[in-house]
């Protein structure tokens, strides 16, 4: 399956998919020295962002959150690509520094791909692939 979508921040980049419905506070919800998901009330408590390809509807919370993901970059702890239904200044300012491709202007059926699907993202071509069909 192919979809279209909007470049934020440019590269390449495939991996499995990580999927949530909750938005994401990079300063709060995510650990800068573990990738972990710290947060009990996120949808992704205890899962690791670390080399996924991190499937959200968008970022809230503090513009400090650009620099955790940064952090997390520089720590080999980021996911790989992010994909946003709306992208916000928090997590694109966060992607451009740090060298990860974010896309959005997607549809919300994105977020019903399965945790583990192979997906690649190509936000120069503005375009993404997945492995399989979404559920339904």
């Amino acid at each position: 399956m192919e979809i279209k979508c909007h470049k934020v921040a440019s590269g390449q980049a495939s991996g499995p998919a990580l999927v949530t419905k909750d938005a994401i506070s990079f300063l709060g919800n995510v650990d800068a020295k573990t990738g972990m998901v710290v947060d009990p009330a996120h949808e992704l408590f205890g899962q690791c962002i670390a080399r996924k390809v991190l499937i959200f509807p968008g970022g809230k919370g503090s513009t400090v959150g650009s620099y955790v993901i940064y952090q997390l970059k520089k720590r080999d702890l980021a996911p790989v690509a992010m994909i946003n239904i709306r992208s916000e200044p928090i997590v694109a300012i966060g992607a451009i520094i740090s060298g990860i491709p974010l896309v959005d202007r997607v549809t919300e059926e994105i977020l019903r791909v399965k945790n583990g699907t192979f997906v690649e993202v190509d936000a120069d071509l503005g375009v993404i692939k997945i492995s399989q069909s979404i559920a339904k």
